[in-house]
């Protein structure tokens, strides 16, 4: 009788392991793997030329920077935009209206430098010469850049679709600098679409 009720309860552990490794983690809003949680509030649909990108955006991180992203990005600013500098094993940078890297919206941030690494996926704004001179332009990190922590602002993380940000086309390597670039086709707020 001992050894049927243990058999019993062996199975039913099993079946209760069985099932929650079967269960949907999608049902639940747990964070990602990278330990970001998937607000749909705070996360962007980039669509690009091969598909979507998503992107978990880091307002306890960079405030600032993510309130802008999402006002220019509720403005339609980013829609055929070109990645106007690319540099491979390195970035991606868009962002800018006029395509030559000196363009912007017009309204300048102050640096929200922050511990979040430039980490393969990492999203972060694109400055001038001095800390508080970001507006439109931001980049995806290609390779860990490890140098650009601490000097510019990550306020991003791609989530998923990476591999069609490595399908963006290269530019010089010298500058980066791209001819007949890609675009991004369309950038939306989860939130707006779902």
């Amino acid at each position: 009788m001992k050894s049927k009720n243990f058999l019993s309860l062996v199975m039913g552990l099993f079946l209760a392991l069985t099932v929650a490794a079967c269960s949907d983690p999608s049902e639940t809003n747990s964070p990602t793997p990278s330990g970001i949680s998937s607000d749909p509030e705070n996360t962007l649909y980039l669509e690009l030329k091969d598909g979507r990108v998503v992107i978990d955006m880091l307002p306890d991180a960079a405030p600032n920077h993510v309130a802008r992203i999402k006002e220019l990005t509720r403005q339609k600013y980013y829609d055929g935009l070109k990645f106007h500098r690319v540099i491979e094993d390195f970035m991606a940078q868009t962002g800018d209206p006029t395509g030559t890297g000196g363009g912007g919206s017009g309204q300048i941030l102050k640096a929200e430098f922050n511990d979040r690494p430039h980490i393969r996926g990492a999203v972060s704004m694109a400055r001038k010469g001095e800390p508080d001179s970001a507006d439109s332009q931001f980049f995806i990190v290609y390779t860990p850049a490890t140098h650009l922590d601490g000097q510019y602002t990550v306020w991003g993380q791609v989530r998923s679709g990476m591999e069609y940000v490595d399908n963006i086309k290269k530019g010089s390597p010298r500058n980066g600098a791209v001819r007949d670039p890609d675009i991004i086709v369309t950038m939306r707020i989860a939130a707006d679409v779902d």
